[in-house]
């Protein structure tokens, strides 16, 4: 079993309110400002269609109306692009807006990684979300192969040196997310992490900031796997099996009854974390998310102890989810 980290000190009282907003961030090294709790659009796009407007727009504007400043989406997620684009393009200057690209998505006729498919992604992205900069575009989860033939990352710069994106990202995890950060060329680090997810905290959160990489956490309540009586979703399922194997060493003392509340407390306590993206399509879930974040969400110093403990212990071995 490989090794845990060694200890770190680590804030457990993250998210505060300033006169009854949400706290922000500058995100790494970019000039964005970001709230510490940001929407993945993942579900929006895949759950909704393109005639659900009014629906993603209840999700969207709940969330801007509330202080959160960052939105997440992608390419390949469906209709997301185009529902955001419709919904909240009005509101463009409240929001940091950023997507990842790629993959071959939205009828686009072409190959993954390639430059072509990039360029095109972006200019597609730019068009379907009615806007005429993206802040942040990331490359979406490719491996090391295609990082290091470099020429994706290349067209990504072109991309920004263009004025179509202010900052550039990767969105990944595991080697390829390590491999991606040490090139130094990206401005941003998107990574899973929470409970039963925590081994971005062995290396990744440290080699990103010491080059002062924005630092967002995606899947940060893994998928509602914690303390639910049985699995979500099969997208959950391997966070479910995480979880039994954790609370199978015994009660957690200090632990709220909220589950939502633990695994987001979790995540927001590690001050590496600059933000953490949550989707819904649900605009009562959007709020309720938020008022647990505005109200100073936090967690008990020794009940975060006690996780890291059962991580490492556990499964120091588990990769991050993908």
């Amino acid at each position: 079993m490989a090794a845990g980290p060694a200890p770190v000190k680590v804030a457990v009282n993250a998210v505060t309110v300033y006169d009854g907003c949400m706290e922000t961030r500058t995100l790494g090294r970019t000039d964005l400002v970001v709230s510490r709790l940001g929407v993945g659009l993942s579900e929006v796009g895949f759950e909704l269609t393109s005639a659900d407007v009014d629906r993603a727009a209840a999700v969207l504007n709940a969330a801007l109306d509330a202080g959160i400043t960052f939105l997440d989406t992608a390419a390949c997620y469906n209709v997301s692009e185009e529902l955001l684009g419709k919904a909240v393009s009005h509101r463009r200057s409240e929001f940091v807006l950023a997507t990842k690209c790629g993959h071959v998505a939205g009828g686009y006729e072409g190959e993954s990684w390639t430059r072509a498919t990039v360029r095109d992604s972006i200019d597609r992205s730019l068009e379907r979300m009615r806007t005429d900069h993206l802040d942040l575009v990331q490359l979406h989860s490719c491996g090391v192969d295609v990082l290091e033939r470099s020429g994706v990352i290349d067209e990504l710069e072109r991309a920004r040196d263009a004025g179509k994106t202010r900052f550039i990202g990767y969105s990944g995890d595991n080697d390829a997310a390590l491999f991606a950060v040490r090139t130094g060329r990206f401005d941003t680090l998107q990574t899973s992490f929470n409970p039963t997810d925590q081994k971005a905290r062995y290396e990744l959160f440290g080699e990103a900031r010491a080059r002062s990489m924005g630092i967002i956490a995606k899947r940060p309540i893994a998928n509602g796997a914690w303390r639910a009586e049985s699995s979500p979703s099969d997208y959950a399922s391997e966070y479910f099996t995480r979880y039994r194997a954790m609370a199978g060493d015994g009660a957690l003392a200090g632990e709220p009854d909220d589950r939502i509340a633990l695994a987001l407390g979790f995540t927001l306590a590690h001050e590496e974390v600059d933000v953490a993206i949550v989707g819904t399509k649900n605009a009562a879930h959007m709020r309720s998310n938020i008022e647990l974040v505005s109200a100073g969400l936090s967690i008990d110093p020794s009940l975060l102890t006690e996780l890291h403990s059962r991580f490492d212990r556990l499964g120091a071995d588990w990769p991050q989810m993908t």
